[in-house]
């Protein structure tokens, strides 16, 4: 339990400051709560010798209305910092994941699935901001209240205060037993729930296919199983729970009870005064209610443990290493040097190497799976490469600072993600400090004008989750005014021109024109239109380089570019040919 205190502050970081004094007002208003006792006692002792005096009662009332007060202020303290310390960590730690995420390796997001990932960002880092407070409060309040009061019941009667200082000893035995027990359900409730939360992404992701193959029962099935999952763990630690609240709350049961007989007796006896009698019984009544409630949150402790775990394990993922230099390279001449790289044991580049004069263009082309985009990303620092290296300028990608390496690049994907906001704040991550007439003219050299200029709200217009309110080419229209507005010496695009229907492709031929003018361009694509014009052309097929020339050197060889353009030429004839025929017919 207290290895669990220290990792919460710990885990507090900057705002551990608050949580501990969150924790000092607890233990004050434990203080000031047990001051009611007093105020009985002086009431009970005079009642007991039949002297009770206004002097009694005032004195009664002024310390059960400093103990109101002084539960009033500290309660009003003690919440106030907790809610300020558990909302702000866990928004620290959201933005620490947000930004650690930034310097993972890409093969960081293969092994970890989207729902793991959303699941400690959401439900995880919930638990620890909603629970935390009111459990380590409600823990620290109910032992720290049953030690102050069992330090006044053995300044009054030792026998009784031994009752209770036994029982406070076996209670916290048992609710040791409790943490124990609940270890690898607790850790397995975690995760089942962070299971929910990736079956509920995949369902609504995925809903488009799931109604196109009929598979809604299937789907809506695995979402179900993930649930039953999450309920099945819930039940199972609430039940493993059950017994040992059974046994904290038969034990302080049987304590009070014992607390009264025996004061009773002793009176009785005529070893305790009748006042002190009195004060036993009432006391009985008091001293454990706030131990049963710090058992009952006490069971929770252990998910808090293991959640704060999950979020410290994604905060401390080691990076991909940075190096020192943050300048700007002499030159943007982009040169691989017998570079490989794989996927655990599947190689995906080998030992390719090439040069990428600055402000030429490099076309990369070759069958699905032969490496290209794993290239480019590899170029990017995406990845680190296994072997060889990969310099910019002559430094080694690896020894820039990660933001000033990628400074240098923009990139232009063929599946264009969005943001659910503005269209000018999605122009805007290109570069966030642009004013809007920045925003206005890339827009324009983007060719996006006309479309913004028709939407309700012009660049104000939100577009939907993943850009849902435009079209294809639309979107990518504005991935490539973001591009121009970023002004990086680098251009990659990856298939940036493949899915977009004739209507769009002038604009976007166009906006691609503008956005790489003066600049070094690395470029996958499969139109022939598009890599007939580039200084040089990449062929790559199993992760190796097989043909680099220009257009006209390569289709004077026999290989897979020759083979590329004649299947893409019969390709074109075909439709030409068919289309003829249906006029004809």
């Amino acid at each position: 339990m207290f290895s669990t205190f220290k990792k919460y502050f710990a885990f507090g970081g900057s705002y551990a400051k608050y949580l501990k004094r969150g924790m000092a007002f607890s233990v004050l208003n434990s203080f000031f709560e047990a001051w009611q006792m007093m105020a009985f006692a002086v009431v009970l002792f005079a009642l007991a010798r039949g002297a009770v005096t206004q002097t009694t009662l005032l004195t009664s009332l002024a310390i059960m209305l400093a103990s109101i007060l002084g539960c009033f202020v500290t309660a009003h303290f003690k919440s106030e910092n907790f809610c300020k310390g558990n909302f702000s960590m866990t928004g620290e730690k959201r933005t620490q994941i947000g930004d650690r995420m930034r310097y993972l390796p890409m093969g960081y997001f293969n092994e970890n699935s989207l729902g793991s990932i959303s699941g400690t960002m959401t439900n995880t880092l919930d638990d620890v901001q909603n629970a935390g407070g009111m459990v380590y409060t409600n823990v620290i309040s109910g032992f720290v209240f049953s030690s102050i009061m069992a330090i006044m019941l053995l300044f009054f009667d030792w026998r009784i205060g031994l009752i209770v200082v036994a029982t406070s000893a076996l209670f916290l035995g048992i609710n040791a037993l409790m943490q124990r027990a609940s270890k690898k359900v607790t850790g397995r409730r975690v995760a089942a729930q962070s299971a929910i939360v990736g079956a509920v992404l995949e369902y609504v992701q995925g809903i488009g296919v799931v109604r196109a193959f009929s598979l809604v029962g299937d789907a809506e099935q695995k979402l179900k199983g993930a649930i039953d999952e999450c309920e099945r763990m819930n039940v199972r630690l609430e039940l493993k729970f059950i017994k040992y609240a059974i046994a904290q709350t038969l034990l302080t049961k049987a304590s009070s009870v014992a607390m009264c007989l025996v004061a009773i007796w002793c009176w009785i006896a005529g070893t305790m005064e009748a006042g002190v009698c009195l004060v036993m019984i009432v006391a009985s009544f008091m001293v454990y209610g706030k131990i049963e409630m710090s058992g009952v949150f006490a069971s929770l402790l252990r998910m808090i443990d293991i959640s704060m775990d999950k979020v410290n394990a994604m905060i401390t993922t080691p990076v991909m290493d940075g190096g020192a230099c943050a300048a700007s390279p002499e030159n943007f001449d982009l040169v691989v040097e017998d570079a490989s790289f794989g996927y655990g044991e599947r190689a995906v580049v080998d030992r390719v190497s090439l040069s990428i004069p600055e402000k030429t263009t490099c076309a990369i082309v070759g069958p699905s799976g032969s490496g290209k985009t794993t290239l480019t990303q590899l170029m990017a620092r995406f990845w680190d490469v296994d072997a060889g290296r990969i310099t910019l300028g002559g430094t080694d990608i690896r020894d820039f600072e990660v933001d000033a390496l990628l400074a240098n690049f923009s990139m232009v994907f063929q599946g264009v993600y969005l943001f659910d906001d503005t269209i000018e704040n999605n122009i805007k991550f290109g570069r966030p400090s642009a004013t809007h007439a920045e925003v206005v003219d890339a827009a324009k050299r983007a060719c996006c004008t006309e479309f913004i200029e028709s939407l309700p709200a012009g660049y104000e217009t939100r577009i939907g989750e993943g850009g849902a309110a435009l079209s294809g080419g639309e979107r990518q229209r504005i991935s490539i005014a973001r591009a121009i507005l970023k002004d990086a010496p680098i251009i990659i695009l990856d298939e940036a021109t493949a899915n977009v229907d004739p209507e769009n492709e002038r604009d976007l031929q166009r906006a691609v024109a503008e956005l790489t003018r003066e600049k070094t361009v690395i470029m996958i694509a499969h139109r022939l239109k598009t890599v007939r014009n580039a200084d040089q052309i990449i062929v790559l097929d199993r992760g190796r380089i097989v043909q680099r020339g220009t257009h006209d050197e390569l289709m004077g060889e026999t290989g897979i570019y020759a083979d590329f353009v004649s299947m893409r030429e019969r390709t074109i004839g075909w439709k030409l040919a068919g289309r003829t025929v249906a006029a004809a017919g």
